[in-house]
């Protein structure tokens, strides 16, 4: 009997290294916001032209700043009452898991099982 190993697969040279360098913005943009802004106009301008597995990056990050936005307005909505600060830190931890899993992710070179979805 023979355990035979599924093929790896090796991506391209340089597929992920358009979401690799959006992932690092996101991460800086947890200190200086606005290169969050810069990581998701890279995203769009290169989700059209890429492969499948990086597009479901794009996908992915370009989902993230969304949600994240939105989660960051209502927490600074609901400041008022306290319970936008708790809505503050676990937007920042949410955006954080997201972000490291989609980094893990192109580093071993696969896609994003569902890049649609709003958890992680």
């Amino acid at each position: 009997m023979t355990d035979r190993q599924p093929p790896v697969v090796t991506p391209a040279s340089g597929e992920f290294d358009g979401p690799k360098l959006v992932y690092i913005l996101y991460f800086i943009s947890v200190a200086v916001g606005i290169t969050a802004v810069a990581g998701v106009i890279v995203a769009y301008l290169k989700r059209n032209e890429a492969s499948a597995p990086a597009a479901s990056h794009y996908t992915f990050q370009i989902r993230t700043f969304w949600i994240g936005l939105l989660f960051s307005f209502i927490s600074v909505l609901t400041m008022i009452i306290a319970i936008g600060w708790l809505l503050g830190l676990a937007t920042v931890v949410w955006y954080l898991i997201r972000s490291i899993k989609g980094f893990m992710l192109t580093l071993e070179g696969k896609s994003i099982a569902d890049p649609e979805t709003w958890l992680w």
